[in-house]
């Protein structure tokens, strides 16, 4: 009776140390990592950074089907989020600002500069003008960006989303 009980114990051990009759294989090479691109093409549209209910401590991108010149498209970021967006839950830190945004990129990376108070924007207004204009013109998020107003400057700064 102690040794049935004692196989008993023993034999789920010997089953699992004997791998239930799979044997060991090598490596199998199955391909690259899967990849995503999130950003537009060039042709594609502009890319706008907006705060989403999902990520309210980080804007998020948008793709708008559109062709605009760069400071098209920080009016359009400074516009906000369109119907569908706010439909969607999109907001912006931004506040409107009047006039067109002046914008360039040179070898310290991209210069923005507006015509109102740029040094009390929050954090989160700060990073949906950095992203964006980072992006615009096909510089991408890992650009330094400047951006300069009436009171002053913020940056060098990088798209931290």
């Amino acid at each position: 009776m102690r040794r049935g009980r004692v196989l008993g114990v023993l034999l789920p051990f010997a089953l699992l140390a004997a791998g239930c009759g799979i044997r060991a294989s090598g490596v199998v090479e199955v391909g690259d990592p899967a990849t995503v691109d999130v950003a537009p093409g060039p042709r594609a549209g502009v890319l706008l950074y907006f705060i989403a209910p999902a990520s309210p401590d980080a804007p998020l991108p948008v793709t708008r089907q559109v062709v605009a010149k760069p400071g098209d498209t920080l009016a359009m970021l400074f516009d906000g989020p369109s119907k569908a967006e706010r439909a969607a839950g999109m907001r912006t830190e931004l506040p409107d600002v009047p006039g067109q945004a002046k914008w360039s990129i040179g070898q310290d990376g991209v210069s923005v500069r507006l015509g109102s108070p740029v040094t009390g924007l929050s954090e989160l207004a700060r990073q949906q003008l950095i992203c964006t204009a980072a992006h615009t013109g096909g510089t991408g998020p890992g650009a330094a960006v400047t951006v300069s107003g009436t009171d002053g400057s913020i940056g060098p700064a990088r798209c931290a989303a």
